[in-house]
């Protein structure tokens, strides 16, 4: 039996505001996280060079994932924050767009490149590091109107 794809026609649907937020997490040695925090990473400032992958990777969705649309992003916002009792950094996403889809793809690419590129740059000192709980925190706009986690 062979398997049918097919991106969605949203011809029909209205343009609105869309919103979707979301989120990664990566687990890692103490000393690495310490070695993030102090620049001490060969490659360089991990927080800013994730944060320009998030930014990067949402507005490549559509490139990376077959079936979404491509769409005209307004702002992607990515928060990066130590929580150094859990030995965690979590990634924050946010995508906005006023389209006839939603933007939550774009939300959860960025969080996931954001996280990967952050490995990237830290598995010479801890190839132990753990992504996360990459899932989508809330979304709003179009039909079927707002969700939260």
């Amino acid at each position: 039996m062979r398997a049918s794809v097919k991106m969605i026609n949203i011809s029909s649907k209205n343009v609105t505001r869309r919103v979707a937020k979301a989120h990664a997490t990566l687990k890692m040695s103490p000393t690495t996280l310490i070695a993030i925090e102090q620049g001490k990473i060969p490659k360089g400032d991990v927080f800013t060079v994730a944060k320009i992958a998030a930014i990067q990777a949402a507005k490549d969705t559509s490139r990376l994932l077959p079936l979404c649309h491509p769409l005209p992003l307004e702002s992607v916002e990515v928060d990066l924050h130590v929580h150094k009792e859990l030995n965690e950094v979590e990634i924050k996403t946010m995508a906005q767009a006023d389209w006839k889809t939603g933007v939550e793809m774009e939300a959860l690419t960025a969080a996931a490149a954001a996280a990967l590129c952050i490995y990237d740059m830290c598995k010479a000192l801890d190839r132990g590091i753990s992504i996360q709980r990459i899932e989508l925190l809330e979304k709003s706009g179009g039909k079927s109107g707002e969700w939260k986690r």
